[in-house]
């Protein structure tokens, strides 16, 4: 019997067999299909995992949670928003040497290279040492940072902690100060501002200092430069807007970088004994007789008691003063009767002292605390020094006409800084401060002189410029005045001889008061340059005109070759001094 095709049991089993072969091929198909696609993903998750424990868990906290060694801090910034201080997180590289699993040769090279501050022997020194723990680097930038993690040595550890950064270097250092390993000011503006750049509401917002970055740069360029110079010890140098009382640069030298605050210039440590001065702020912290510069007030003090009633008045400079023993001269006599105006250009000793002894110790005393010249200055540093003077008991005749010419009362330059600016302000004193002042909020401040003494004063500030010592601070234009000072410097309360502070306080425009500038230079040797002399008006002057030729321009004063000062009557024609 002949089959039916297609009932074949044999036949139909065929296409049976071959659908099932096909469906499992394409199972099979996309089964790969899928490892296939599975695979790079794999992949993909392996590799930000290891990325993850490789650079993000190997620095030990993320880029949001970093630990810090010291708290977060607030900016400091000059008046024109300039940046003096500020934190920023970086990196401290330690190792354990013990646990080390790299050769300590091979791996001290690679160091060597990240880390070029560092030489290649004393990494190795400190991956060979005995000890538990060495740090490597403190300071270390994140990407410094990231190319240590990635030599991968277990041993190696690195800890975020916030630093502090003053991006000036040693610009006004003692001014703003430094912070310790735990973030608290130790000096300065740091110090005295401690709790406001640490409160956590108020360290979002800058502390705005009255300091110019500017002004603080071209005062300290120069200062230096005259030091250098003149081979001598330090420096010191105000500048002071006379109708705020803000300081805008604050320099004192020796200076030191804050960066690196327990190291000297040379790179060794501090001690007791290699401590050089750097950190010693003369500007509010040394007290100095600053000599003839206190001449100006002993004569705004005789207009303002009234026992000078014009500066016509003479006084008896034919001879040298003598009294208990002791013998007041003028470095360049006369011989002669002298008025003001000529007791102030030349500088007469003679003259100051038998002014003095007409307004009194009393009314002396007096004028003296108002200018703040008897207490600590009302600044906002710690770091002020206690003027010296006589006991009321030992304040007597003698003491009364040294202090008139300066000598007998130690004082720091921002008082002496003061005291000008009331001179020629108006005769308003106002205390002085490194914060930033709006001009609409300043303080009154406290009247000292009539705006009749102010003026006068202003006359022969400006006279010692054109005719009398200072002539060599002078700037055409800017219509400077001020006064020269030189007195004998005192160590351990005793004077030393041959040994001198000089300084010049200074102000322009006189015939509109605008800043003072005092310099004080810290025993100077003479130099080619003043053809061997130490004088304030051959040593400091020729400084103080630099100084106000470069910042003017910056404050916004413009010079004017046509305006000046009315100095009619004050001489006779004939009138002159040489120093």
């Amino acid at each position: 019997m002949a089959s039916i095709p297609g009932n074949d049991p044999l036949i139909g089993a065929a296409p049976t067999l071959a659908g099932e072969r096909v469906t499992a091929r394409a199972q099979a198909r996309q089964r790969l299909a899928f490892l296939i696609m599975l695979f790079p993903v794999l992949a993909l998750v392996i590799l930000v995992r290891l990325i993850d424990l490789s650079v993000i868990q190997g620095i030990p906290e993320s880029e949001s949670k970093p630990i810090t060694a010291a708290p977060p801090r607030g900016d400091i910034v000059d008046r024109n928003g300039v940046e003096l201080a500020r934190t920023f997180e970086a990196y401290a590289i330690t190792v354990i040497p013990r646990r080390l699993t790299s050769d300590p040769e091979v791996l001290a090279t690679k160091l060597a290279e990240i880390l070029p501050e560092r030489s290649r022997e004393d990494i190795l020194a400190d991956l060979t040492s005995s000890k538990g723990l060495r740090y490597l680097a403190r300071r270390v930038l994140p990407g410094q940072a990231r190319r240590i993690n990635d030599l991968g040595e277990p041993a190696i550890e690195l800890t975020r902690e916030a630093e502090r950064l003053y991006p000036n270097i040693n610009l006004a250092a003692q001014a703003l100060g430094y912070t310790d390993d735990t973030g608290h000011g130790l000096i300065g503006v740091e110090k005295a501002f401690d709790a406001r750049l640490a409160d956590p509401v108020q360290r979002a917002a800058p502390l705005t200092l009255a300091l110019d970055v500017r002004v603080q740069q071209a005062m300290q360029h120069e200062l230096a430069a005259l030091v250098t110079d003149q081979n001598a010890k330090g420096a010191a140098g105000v500048v002071l807007d006379v109708n705020t009382g803000e300081v805008l640069a604050m320099v004192s030298l020796p200076d030191f970088n804050p960066n690196v605050p327990g190291q000297r210039a040379d790179g060794t440590k501090y001690t007791t004994e290699n401590d050089d001065g750097s950190r010693f702020n003369r500007v509010t912290l040394g007290g100095y007789e600053l000599g003839s510069t206190f001449k100006a007030f002993t004569i705004a003090t005789a207009l303002e008691t009234g026992t000078l009633t014009n500066l016509h008045k003479q006084y008896d400079a034919t001879h040298p003063l003598e009294i208990a023993g002791f013998r007041i001269r003028d470095d360049h006599a006369k011989n002669r009767w002298l008025t003001v105006p000529e007791i102030f250009i030349y500088s007469s000793n003679i003259g100051t002292a038998r002014m003095a002894l007409e307004v009194g110790r009393e009314r002396q005393r007096a004028f003296l605390d108002k200018l703040g010249f008897l207490k600590p200055i009302d600044v906002e540093l710690k770091e002020k020094t206690r003027p010296q003077y006589p006991a009321l008991s030992n304040w007597g005749q003698l003491a009364t006409m040294t202090i008139s010419y300066g000598h007998g009362l130690t004082v720091s330059p921002l008082h002496l800084a003061a005291g000008y600016a009331t001179l020629v302000n108006g005769g308003v004193y106002h205390v002085p401060t490194l914060l930033k002042r709006d001009p609409a909020q300043v303080p009154p401040g406290q009247r000292v002189f009539s705006e009749r003494t102010s003026l006068e004063m202003r006359r022969l500030l400006r006279l010692v410029v054109t005719s009398g010592t200072g002539r060599k601070a002078d700037v055409p234009g800017y219509r400077v005045g001020g006064k020269t000072g030189t007195a004998e410097k005192i160590e351990n309360g005793r004077y030393v001889r041959g040994q001198n502070v000089v300084n010049f306080a200074a102000v322009f425009p006189v015939d509109a008061p605008r800043y003072v500038v005092v310099a004080m230079i810290d025993d100077p040797r003479g130099s080619k340059a003043t053809y061997g002399f130490r004088t304030a008006g051959m040593v400091v002057a020729p400084a103080v005109h630099n100084i106000i030729e470069r910042i003017a321009p910056a404050l916004g004063v413009v010079p004017d070759a046509n305006r000046d000062i009315d100095l009619t009557g004050l001489l006779p024609a004939t009138a002159d001094v040489k120093e």
